[in-house]
Protein backbone atom coordinates (compact mmCIF):
# COMPACT_ATOMS: atom_id res chain seq x y z
CA UNK A 1 0.00 0.00 0.00
CA UNK A 2 1.05 3.60 -1.02
CA UNK A 3 0.90 6.44 0.89
CA UNK A 4 -0.42 9.71 0.02
CA UNK A 5 0.84 12.60 0.48
CA UNK A 6 -1.29 15.30 2.75
CA UNK A 7 -2.67 18.37 0.25
CA UNK A 8 -0.06 21.24 0.87
CA UNK A 9 -2.51 24.21 2.38
CA UNK A 10 -1.28 27.47 1.30
CA UNK A 11 1.28 28.54 -0.29
CA UNK A 12 4.97 26.75 -0.94
CA UNK A 13 7.56 28.27 1.79
CA UNK A 14 9.27 28.90 -1.66
CA UNK A 15 6.90 30.32 -4.19
CA UNK A 16 5.29 33.78 -2.91
CA UNK A 17 2.07 34.69 -4.84
CA UNK A 18 2.47 37.39 -7.67
CA UNK A 19 0.63 40.22 -6.14
CA UNK A 20 2.80 39.81 -2.53
CA UNK A 21 5.97 40.06 -4.53
CA UNK A 22 4.54 43.21 -6.11
CA UNK A 23 3.76 44.69 -3.48
CA UNK A 24 6.63 43.82 -1.56
CA UNK A 25 9.01 45.64 -4.69
CA UNK A 26 7.05 48.86 -4.32
CA UNK A 27 7.12 48.98 -0.72
CA UNK A 28 10.59 48.99 -1.09
CA UNK A 29 10.92 51.70 -3.39
CA UNK A 30 12.16 54.51 -1.85
CA UNK A 31 9.87 56.92 -4.37
CA UNK A 32 6.90 54.37 -3.85
CA UNK A 33 5.16 57.44 -1.68
CA UNK A 34 5.95 60.15 -4.54
CA UNK A 35 4.36 57.42 -7.07
CA UNK A 36 1.43 57.43 -5.08
CA UNK A 37 0.95 61.03 -4.75
CA UNK A 38 1.78 61.99 -8.68
CA UNK A 39 -1.43 59.57 -9.17
CA UNK A 40 -3.45 61.95 -7.05
CA UNK A 41 -2.39 64.77 -9.01
CA UNK A 42 -2.96 62.91 -12.45
CA UNK A 43 -6.65 61.86 -11.47
CA UNK A 44 -6.97 65.51 -10.74
CA UNK A 45 -5.60 66.54 -13.83
CA UNK A 46 -8.02 64.55 -15.82
CA UNK A 47 -10.99 65.87 -14.17
CA UNK A 48 -9.50 69.24 -14.91
CA UNK A 49 -9.17 67.86 -18.63
CA UNK A 50 -12.26 66.64 -18.91
CA UNK A 51 -14.22 69.84 -17.83
CA UNK A 52 -11.65 71.87 -19.84
CA UNK A 53 -12.96 69.80 -23.28
CA UNK A 54 -16.54 69.69 -22.35
CA UNK A 55 -16.23 73.51 -22.09
CA UNK A 56 -14.44 74.63 -25.24
CA UNK A 57 -15.64 71.23 -27.70
CA UNK A 58 -17.86 73.50 -29.70
CA UNK A 59 -15.16 76.22 -30.52
CA UNK A 60 -13.00 73.09 -32.43
CA UNK A 61 -13.44 72.65 -35.85
CA UNK A 62 -13.26 68.84 -35.07
CA UNK A 63 -14.98 68.10 -32.04
CA UNK A 64 -15.65 64.65 -32.66
CA UNK A 65 -12.24 63.82 -33.36
CA UNK A 66 -11.48 65.86 -29.96
CA UNK A 67 -13.93 63.61 -28.46
CA UNK A 68 -11.72 60.10 -29.68
CA UNK A 69 -8.98 61.46 -28.51
CA UNK A 70 -10.03 62.38 -25.36
CA UNK A 71 -11.17 58.86 -24.93
CA UNK A 72 -7.47 57.31 -25.79
CA UNK A 73 -6.36 60.07 -23.12
CA UNK A 74 -8.78 58.35 -20.67
CA UNK A 75 -7.61 55.15 -21.70
CA UNK A 76 -3.64 55.99 -20.90
CA UNK A 77 -4.44 57.86 -17.82
CA UNK A 78 -6.33 54.69 -16.68
CA UNK A 79 -3.98 52.53 -17.35
CA UNK A 80 -0.55 54.54 -16.58
CA UNK A 81 -1.63 55.56 -13.14
CA UNK A 82 -2.18 51.73 -11.91
CA UNK A 83 0.99 51.24 -13.74
CA UNK A 84 2.75 53.73 -11.39
CA UNK A 85 0.60 53.15 -8.49
CA UNK A 86 1.39 49.63 -8.54
CA UNK A 87 4.52 49.60 -9.81
CA UNK A 88 4.96 47.43 -13.10
CA UNK A 89 5.33 50.93 -15.09
CA UNK A 90 8.08 52.32 -12.94
CA UNK A 91 10.60 52.04 -15.89
CA UNK A 92 12.17 54.15 -18.99
CA UNK A 93 10.02 52.58 -21.37
CA UNK A 94 6.70 53.41 -19.67
CA UNK A 95 7.92 57.33 -19.00
CA UNK A 96 9.62 57.63 -22.75
CA UNK A 97 6.15 56.36 -24.24
CA UNK A 98 3.54 58.67 -21.85
CA UNK A 99 6.47 61.66 -23.20
CA UNK A 100 5.91 60.45 -26.38
CA UNK A 101 1.50 60.02 -26.48
CA UNK A 102 1.27 63.35 -24.44
CA UNK A 103 3.45 65.26 -26.79
CA UNK A 104 1.47 63.62 -29.63
CA UNK A 105 -2.27 64.73 -28.02
CA UNK A 106 -0.82 67.99 -27.44
CA UNK A 107 0.15 68.34 -31.15
CA UNK A 108 -3.03 67.27 -32.17
CA UNK A 109 -4.50 70.66 -31.19
CA UNK A 110 -3.68 71.87 -34.77
CA UNK A 111 -5.71 69.38 -36.28
CA UNK A 112 -9.06 69.73 -34.19
CA UNK A 113 -8.67 73.60 -33.61
CA UNK A 114 -7.18 76.42 -36.23
CA UNK A 115 -4.06 78.61 -35.46
CA UNK A 116 -6.35 81.16 -33.87
CA UNK A 117 -7.98 79.43 -31.35
CA UNK A 118 -4.30 77.42 -30.73
CA UNK A 119 -3.07 80.98 -29.84
CA UNK A 120 -5.61 82.76 -27.00
CA UNK A 121 -5.60 79.25 -25.45
CA UNK A 122 -3.63 76.25 -24.12
CA UNK A 123 -3.13 73.08 -25.11
CA UNK A 124 -6.34 71.01 -26.46
CA UNK A 125 -4.95 68.08 -23.70
CA UNK A 126 -4.45 71.51 -21.22
CA UNK A 127 -0.93 71.83 -20.05
CA UNK A 128 -1.80 70.74 -16.61
CA UNK A 129 -2.49 67.07 -17.47
CA UNK A 130 0.77 67.06 -19.54
CA UNK A 131 2.46 67.91 -16.48
CA UNK A 132 1.94 64.14 -15.52
CA UNK A 133 4.77 63.37 -18.55
CA UNK A 134 6.90 65.73 -16.75
CA UNK A 135 6.55 64.07 -12.95
CA UNK A 136 6.95 60.50 -14.29
CA UNK A 137 10.28 61.10 -15.52
CA UNK A 138 11.61 63.29 -12.73
CA UNK A 139 10.40 60.50 -10.18
CA UNK A 140 12.06 58.13 -12.28
CA UNK A 141 15.09 59.80 -13.35
CA UNK A 142 16.01 62.89 -11.09
CA UNK A 143 16.31 66.41 -11.62
CA UNK A 144 17.97 66.59 -14.46
CA UNK A 145 15.56 64.57 -16.76
CA UNK A 146 12.84 66.55 -15.28
CA UNK A 147 14.20 69.86 -16.89
CA UNK A 148 14.70 67.92 -19.76
CA UNK A 149 11.37 66.99 -19.93
CA UNK A 150 10.17 69.98 -18.80
CA UNK A 151 11.66 71.40 -22.16
CA UNK A 152 10.12 68.92 -24.33
CA UNK A 153 6.87 69.24 -23.09
CA UNK A 154 6.79 73.19 -22.92
CA UNK A 155 8.85 73.26 -26.35
CA UNK A 156 5.62 71.09 -27.86
CA UNK A 157 2.94 73.49 -26.32
CA UNK A 158 5.22 76.58 -27.79
CA UNK A 159 5.22 74.70 -31.51
CA UNK A 160 1.53 74.38 -31.49
CA UNK A 161 1.33 78.34 -30.99
CA UNK A 162 3.46 78.69 -33.30
CA UNK A 163 5.52 81.53 -31.65
CA UNK A 164 8.00 81.81 -27.95
CA UNK A 165 5.83 83.94 -26.14
CA UNK A 166 9.07 85.83 -23.80
CA UNK A 167 6.74 87.68 -21.95
CA UNK A 168 7.21 85.28 -19.43
CA UNK A 169 5.06 87.80 -16.51
CA UNK A 170 2.29 87.20 -18.86
CA UNK A 171 2.65 83.44 -20.11
CA UNK A 172 5.07 81.33 -17.69
CA UNK A 173 4.26 77.92 -19.11
CA UNK A 174 7.00 76.76 -19.63
CA UNK A 175 9.12 77.76 -16.35
CA UNK A 176 6.12 76.22 -14.44
CA UNK A 177 6.45 73.01 -16.08
CA UNK A 178 10.50 73.13 -15.91
CA UNK A 179 10.26 74.46 -12.35
CA UNK A 180 7.84 71.47 -11.58
CA UNK A 181 9.98 68.65 -13.18
CA UNK A 182 13.55 70.19 -10.92
CA UNK A 183 11.34 70.51 -7.62
CA UNK A 184 9.92 66.59 -8.49
CA UNK A 185 13.32 65.33 -9.46
CA UNK A 186 15.05 66.74 -6.15
CA UNK A 187 12.87 65.47 -4.09
CA UNK A 188 13.12 61.62 -5.75
CA UNK A 189 16.87 62.20 -5.46
CA UNK A 190 16.54 62.98 -1.60
CA UNK A 191 13.84 60.35 -1.02
CA UNK A 192 16.62 57.76 -2.54
CA UNK A 193 19.78 59.12 -1.21
CA UNK A 194 17.80 59.17 2.34
CA UNK A 195 17.01 55.48 2.29
CA UNK A 196 20.55 54.81 1.07
CA UNK A 197 21.60 55.93 3.92
CA UNK A 198 19.13 54.36 5.90
CA UNK A 199 19.91 50.87 4.21
CA UNK A 200 24.05 51.98 4.88
CA UNK A 201 22.98 52.00 8.74
CA UNK A 202 20.97 49.07 8.80
CA UNK A 203 23.74 46.81 7.64
CA UNK A 204 26.00 48.50 10.23
CA UNK A 205 24.01 47.70 12.82
CA UNK A 206 23.22 44.23 11.41
CA UNK A 207 27.38 43.50 11.28
CA UNK A 208 27.65 44.81 15.01
CA UNK A 209 25.26 42.29 16.20
CA UNK A 210 26.71 39.61 14.24
CA UNK A 211 30.09 41.16 15.78
CA UNK A 212 28.80 40.94 18.93
CA UNK A 213 27.43 37.86 18.86
CA UNK A 214 30.72 36.20 17.40
CA UNK A 215 32.30 37.95 19.67
CA UNK A 216 30.67 35.96 23.01
CA UNK A 217 31.40 32.69 21.16
CA UNK A 218 34.87 33.45 20.73
CA UNK A 219 35.38 35.01 23.72
CA UNK A 220 34.59 31.78 25.51
CA UNK A 221 36.07 29.40 23.70
CA UNK A 222 38.61 30.08 21.14
CA UNK A 223 40.71 33.00 23.19
CA UNK A 224 40.57 30.91 26.54
CA UNK A 225 42.45 27.94 24.53
CA UNK A 226 44.90 30.27 22.71
CA UNK A 227 45.62 31.88 25.64
CA UNK A 228 46.41 28.67 27.60
CA UNK A 229 48.74 27.20 24.31
CA UNK A 230 50.67 30.61 24.62
CA UNK A 231 51.19 30.39 28.47
CA UNK A 232 51.79 26.37 28.50
CA UNK A 233 54.21 26.90 25.59
CA UNK A 234 56.01 29.56 27.47
CA UNK A 235 56.58 26.76 30.51
CA UNK A 236 57.37 24.17 28.56
CA UNK A 237 59.64 25.98 26.45
CA UNK A 238 61.91 24.89 23.73
CA UNK A 239 60.40 24.04 20.44
CA UNK A 240 57.07 25.37 21.87
CA UNK A 241 58.25 28.50 22.53
CA UNK A 242 57.59 29.88 18.68
CA UNK A 243 54.36 28.09 18.81
CA UNK A 244 53.56 29.98 22.47
CA UNK A 245 54.21 33.20 20.07
CA UNK A 246 52.15 32.30 17.46
CA UNK A 247 49.19 31.71 19.40
CA UNK A 248 49.71 35.10 21.62
CA UNK A 249 49.58 36.66 18.27
CA UNK A 250 46.46 34.88 16.66
CA UNK A 251 44.69 35.98 20.12
CA UNK A 252 45.09 39.19 20.00
CA UNK A 253 44.60 39.96 16.12
CA UNK A 254 40.97 37.76 16.60
CA UNK A 255 40.34 40.14 20.02
CA UNK A 256 40.65 42.93 17.67
CA UNK A 257 38.62 41.28 14.81
CA UNK A 258 35.43 40.78 17.08
CA UNK A 259 35.58 44.57 18.66
CA UNK A 260 32.49 45.47 18.79
CA UNK A 261 33.34 49.06 17.74
CA UNK A 262 34.47 50.85 14.85
CA UNK A 263 36.10 53.85 16.39
CA UNK A 264 39.67 54.06 15.82
CA UNK A 265 41.44 53.61 19.12
CA UNK A 266 43.75 55.53 20.45
CA UNK A 267 47.73 54.90 20.05
CA UNK A 268 48.41 56.85 23.03
CA UNK A 269 46.66 59.21 25.74
CA UNK A 270 47.73 62.29 23.51
CA UNK A 271 45.68 61.18 20.72
CA UNK A 272 42.30 61.84 22.66
CA UNK A 273 40.94 65.48 22.43
CA UNK A 274 40.19 67.30 26.04
CA UNK A 275 37.48 68.43 24.14
CA UNK A 276 34.68 68.35 26.67
CA UNK A 277 31.91 68.52 23.87
CA UNK A 278 33.80 65.05 22.80
CA UNK A 279 32.56 61.67 23.97
CA UNK A 280 35.04 58.67 23.27
CA UNK A 281 33.99 54.95 23.55
CA UNK A 282 35.85 54.16 27.06
CA UNK A 283 35.53 50.17 26.04
CA UNK A 284 37.14 50.79 22.62
CA UNK A 285 40.16 53.12 24.46
CA UNK A 286 40.81 49.91 26.87
CA UNK A 287 40.69 47.19 24.49
CA UNK A 288 43.79 48.79 23.38
CA UNK A 289 45.73 47.26 25.88
CA UNK A 290 44.26 43.70 25.04
CA UNK A 291 47.75 42.00 24.47
CA UNK A 292 49.35 38.31 25.17
CA UNK A 293 49.00 38.48 29.02
CA UNK A 294 46.66 41.07 29.31
CA UNK A 295 42.52 40.74 29.19
CA UNK A 296 40.12 43.24 28.47
CA UNK A 297 36.17 42.83 29.24
CA UNK A 298 33.36 45.44 28.58
CA UNK A 299 29.95 45.48 27.61
CA UNK A 300 28.56 44.75 24.49
CA UNK A 301 26.76 48.20 24.04
CA UNK A 302 29.67 51.46 23.87
CA UNK A 303 30.68 53.04 27.14
CA UNK A 304 30.41 56.95 26.25
CA UNK A 305 32.09 59.05 28.41
CA UNK A 306 33.83 62.70 28.22
CA UNK A 307 36.95 62.71 26.19
CA UNK A 308 39.02 63.98 29.01
CA UNK A 309 37.87 61.50 31.31
CA UNK A 310 38.79 58.28 29.21
CA UNK A 311 42.23 60.28 28.74
CA UNK A 312 42.96 60.11 32.28
CA UNK A 313 41.21 56.77 33.05
CA UNK A 314 43.28 55.33 30.33
CA UNK A 315 46.68 56.96 31.47
CA UNK A 316 45.80 55.40 35.26
CA UNK A 317 45.30 52.00 33.26
CA UNK A 318 48.60 52.13 31.77
CA UNK A 319 49.98 53.07 34.80
CA UNK A 320 48.42 50.27 37.03
CA UNK A 321 49.66 47.96 33.96
CA UNK A 322 53.02 48.95 33.93
CA UNK A 323 53.37 48.07 37.84
CA UNK A 324 52.14 44.64 36.70
CA UNK A 325 54.73 44.12 34.30
CA UNK A 326 57.41 45.47 36.51
CA UNK A 327 56.59 44.09 39.76
CA UNK A 328 53.88 41.83 40.18
CA UNK A 329 56.71 39.16 39.26
CA UNK A 330 57.27 36.80 35.86
CA UNK A 331 54.50 35.58 33.90
CA UNK A 332 52.10 37.56 35.96
CA UNK A 333 48.71 38.19 33.77
CA UNK A 334 46.24 40.94 34.19
CA UNK A 335 42.76 41.68 33.95
CA UNK A 336 40.78 44.87 32.72
CA UNK A 337 36.96 44.80 33.46
CA UNK A 338 34.62 47.74 32.47
CA UNK A 339 31.49 48.43 34.23
CA UNK A 340 28.73 50.47 32.83
CA UNK A 341 26.89 52.00 36.20
CA UNK A 342 24.75 54.55 34.63
CA UNK A 343 25.86 57.69 36.50
CA UNK A 344 29.05 55.82 36.82
CA UNK A 345 31.70 53.94 34.98
CA UNK A 346 33.89 51.03 37.29
CA UNK A 347 37.35 50.15 35.51
CA UNK A 348 39.15 46.77 37.73
CA UNK A 349 42.95 45.99 36.74
CA UNK A 350 43.24 42.98 38.14
CA UNK A 351 46.25 40.75 38.20
CA UNK A 352 47.78 37.33 39.62
CA UNK A 353 51.09 38.31 40.43
CA UNK A 354 53.18 38.13 44.19
CA UNK A 355 51.13 41.49 45.42
CA UNK A 356 52.29 44.10 47.72
CA UNK A 357 53.91 43.95 51.25
CA UNK A 358 52.19 45.65 53.90
CA UNK A 359 54.06 48.90 53.85
CA UNK A 360 55.62 48.60 50.70
CA UNK A 361 53.86 52.10 49.41
CA UNK A 362 54.33 53.94 52.23
CA UNK A 363 57.67 52.88 51.71
CA UNK A 364 57.82 54.04 48.12
CA UNK A 365 56.50 57.64 48.94
CA UNK A 366 59.16 58.29 51.49
CA UNK A 367 61.36 57.39 48.73
CA UNK A 368 60.03 59.86 46.43
CA UNK A 369 58.57 57.54 44.47
CA UNK A 370 55.15 58.79 44.14
CA UNK A 371 53.86 56.82 40.82
CA UNK A 372 50.50 55.48 42.76
CA UNK A 373 49.42 58.44 44.69
CA UNK A 374 49.81 60.43 41.78
CA UNK A 375 49.84 58.87 38.49
CA UNK A 376 47.06 56.17 39.54
CA UNK A 377 45.01 57.81 42.59
CA UNK A 378 45.65 61.33 41.99
CA UNK A 379 44.40 61.07 38.43
CA UNK A 380 41.06 59.48 39.50
CA UNK A 381 40.37 61.75 42.02
CA UNK A 382 41.01 64.77 39.74
CA UNK A 383 37.56 63.19 37.62
CA UNK A 384 35.51 63.29 41.06
CA UNK A 385 36.38 59.49 41.07
CA UNK A 386 37.76 57.39 43.84
CA UNK A 387 40.60 54.63 43.45
CA UNK A 388 40.73 51.70 46.06
CA UNK A 389 43.34 48.69 45.90
CA UNK A 390 42.97 45.52 47.58
CA UNK A 391 46.30 43.42 47.54
CA UNK A 392 48.30 41.33 49.73
CA UNK A 393 51.34 39.36 49.56
CA UNK A 394 50.65 36.08 46.96
CA UNK A 395 47.19 36.91 46.21
CA UNK A 396 47.37 39.40 43.42
CA UNK A 397 46.74 43.51 43.06
CA UNK A 398 43.14 44.68 42.35
CA UNK A 399 42.93 48.68 41.56
CA UNK A 400 39.05 49.79 41.39
CA UNK A 401 38.63 52.93 39.76
CA UNK A 402 35.34 54.32 40.53
CA UNK A 403 34.32 57.83 38.08
CA UNK A 404 31.35 59.90 37.68
CA UNK A 405 30.15 59.73 34.33
CA UNK A 406 29.95 63.74 33.70
CA UNK A 407 28.10 65.36 30.29
CA UNK A 408 28.66 68.79 31.56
Amino acid sequence: MTRQRPPVVGNPPDREPAPDRLARVVDNDPVGPLWRGAQIFRLLSYLYALGFQIAVNPDLDRGGVAWVLFGLLSAWTLVSGIGYFVGFARNLVWVGVEVVVVCALMLSTSYVADAQWAWNNQTWPTTLWATNAVISVAILTGPVGGIVAGLIVGGTSTFVKGELNLDFGRNATIIVIVATGMAVGLAAANARRVQEQLSRAARIAAAAEERERLSREVHDGVLQVLALIARRGREIGGPTDELATLAAEQERTLRRLISDTDEPVPASPDALSPDPQRSVDLAAVLRAFAADRISVSAPADAVMVPAHTGSEIRAAVGNALDNVANHAGPGARAYILVEDLGRDVVVSVRDDGIGIPDGRLAEAVTQGRVGVSKSIVGRIESLGGTAQLDTEPGAGTEWEFTVPRDDS
